[in-house]
């Protein structure tokens, strides 16, 4: 019987780590409305060119049949052979900050061991803060900021900026372990769930990706360049208002969407946001709309670029 592969490798010339810093988590699963993790991985990686600490196996962790790699045909031959990454780097914000991410692929196996894995290599760079960020389709108007849900250990940012605190379940993500496993561990662990606009959930949109951003921002102090994907989202806005413009049944849907919004702002009792949502729907409705969700997916992990498409 083959030997199983090891969860994870020490990465070739890998940098040294100081110790005390924020770890940001960034995975890909099958809520990721708006492609707003994906896009956010894509930033890091092109961007802040991280440097990799640890290489997780994707021997171990990965079902190539689901989401298969990709290859580069040039005529009549084979040019490269593109798997999915997920790795825990070295990376630096705008401003030289230095913090660790682990960013990539959901591990379709071995959960448990994935978790203990992280949390171990975590308690080893005695990192001291931990944030995740995921996103879900709802229904909110793209007219108004983004929304978000905050779990966790920190009481502070929930308070602040959790506009939304359902009783309900929901599948989980690997994240969703990842946060359990680091509270009871007594890490200071927040989890951001961004509310994206249901008819723009299997969109890239832009705007997904900022709020992200933000959302690590307030949790642990980095600091991004969002320039470019800001202008993405003002292209991206003028297609959707063309198209919501040229429809009048599109046009109701908004207004009735704003009206909402407006409404549950104004009784809002919560602490101001940070990133503020609209009327938000019950535990069974959102148990429903993730149902509808998932049994809208395809398998395997689609690419989602392109100019928006509503209705």
């Amino acid at each position: 019987m083959p030997h199983p592969a090891p969860l994870f490798e020490r990465a070739v010339s890998a940098p040294p780590v100081p110790s005390g810093l924020p770890l940001v988590i960034a995975l890909t699963g099958f809520t990721d409305a708006g492609s707003a993790v994906s896009r956010l991985i894509e930033y890091f990686r092109d961007d802040l060119e991280p440097a990799p600490v640890f290489v997780f196996s994707n021997d171990a962790l990965l079902d190539y049949r689901a989401r298969r790699p990709v290859v580069s045909f040039e005529e009549d031959h084979l040019t490269g052979y593109r798997p999915p990454r997920l790795e825990l780097s070295l990376a630096h914000d705008a401003l030289g900050q230095p913090f660790v991410l682990l960013a990539g692929y959901e591990p379709d196996f071995a959960w448990d061991a994935f978790a203990d894995a992280v949390i171990e290599l975590s308690a080893g760079l005695q990192v001291s803060s931990v944030t995740w960020v995921h996103a879900i389709p709802m229904p909110v108007p793209h007219t108004r900021p983004i929304g978000s849900t905050v779990s966790g250990t920190r009481g502070d940012l929930v308070e602040a900026h959790s506009v939304w605190r359902p009783h309900t379940r929901v599948p989980a993500t690997v994240g969703h372990l990842l946060e359990y496993r680091f509270s009871e561990a007594g890490a200071k662990v927040a989890g951001f769930v961004l509310l994206i606009p249901h008819y723009l959930g299997d969109t890239e949109y832009p705007a997904a990706a900022l709020a992200g951003m933000d959302s690590i921002t307030v949790a642990t102090g980095l600091v991004f360049d969002g320039d470019g994907v800001r202008e993405e989202n003002r292209e991206y806005l003028e297609k959707v208002d063309e198209q919501v413009s040229g429809s009048d049944e599109l046009t109701r849907m908004l207004e009735g969407l704003e009206e909402r919004y407006d409404s549950y702002m104004a009784g809002s009792t919560h602490a101001t946001p940070i990133i503020h949502t609209g009327d938000l729907p019950s535990a069974d409705e959102l148990a429903a709309e993730l149902e509808r969700f998932l049994a809208t997916r395809p398998s395997g992990d689609d690419d989602k670029r392109g100019g928006p498409a509503l209705g």
